[in-house]
């Protein structure tokens, strides 16, 4: 036998998937999620008013042969690595989540196929899931917490090369009108990359204003 395969139901297809994979990890413990094909056999039909309710139902499929996945990792890494991948199999993406910690974070990136819908439209769900794993590891990790970071297909370095971008640009205009500048609301890692970037700029200096979750960066020329 060359592939292992599960099929299970659940409301949505996104948590048919994550069922099929749940049940993929009790055959083949440390499965490659990258490694796994689903097919939608039905995508399910919830009913008029409840009524005649169908579940989606996916088949799995796994190639026996494929290795499983060594790590070494902190308990913390593999606490947030559980989590991420929980997240992004309900969402529906098939993926492996890599892990690289250092002294101050870890970041978790994720490699597979349907990343679109992990990022979302300008990276709303991306910086959602980011968001709650910060939460989470704030939570109940106070005394050595570290920042986590989530990443996938390039995205954050993107991010960051438009926020840069962002950065020259609004801090050129408020030297040239004389005039602070307010940039939109950002998470804490997208406001530091624009406190970076223009630590050294001539003329201005940065600042966050606001309450979460609506903090941002204001550029007041000096």
């Amino acid at each position: 036998m060359t592939e292992v395969e599960v099929e299970a139901t659940g409301e949505t297809v996104g948590e048919a998937k994550w069922a099929a994979l749940r049940e993929l990890e009790k055959q083949q413990p440390g499965v490659d999620k990258s490694a796994v094909r689903f097919q939608v056999v039905s995508e399910g039909e919830r009913g008029l008013l409840g009524v005649g309710y169908t579940p989606a139902r996916v088949i799995a499929t796994l190639d026996a042969a494929a290795e499983p996945v060594a790590r070494d990792e902190s308990l913390l890494a593999a606490e947030v690595r559980g989590l991420v991948e929980r997240i992004v199999d309900a969402i529906g993406v098939a993926g492996r989540v890599h892990v690289y910690e250092d002294a101050e974070s870890i970041t978790l990136t994720v490699a597979g196929t349907e990343l679109g819908m992990l990022i979302g439209r300008h990276g709303q769900t991306i910086d959602a899931v980011q968001y709650l794993a910060n939460a989470i590891v704030f939570r109940r990790h106070a005394e050595d917490r570290k920042e986590i970071v989530v990443d996938a297909a390039g995205y954050r370095a993107r991010r960051r090369a438009s926020l840069e971008a962002l950065a020259v640009r609004s801090a050129q205009r408020a030297v040239g009108d004389g005039e602070r500048v307010e940039l939109e609301p950002m998470t804490a890692v997208e406001r530091k990359v624009i406190h970076l970037r223009l630590k050294d700029f001539a003329g201005v200096e940065t600042a966050s204003d606001g309450t979460e979750p609506n903090r941002y960066v204001v550029i007041t020329p000096v």
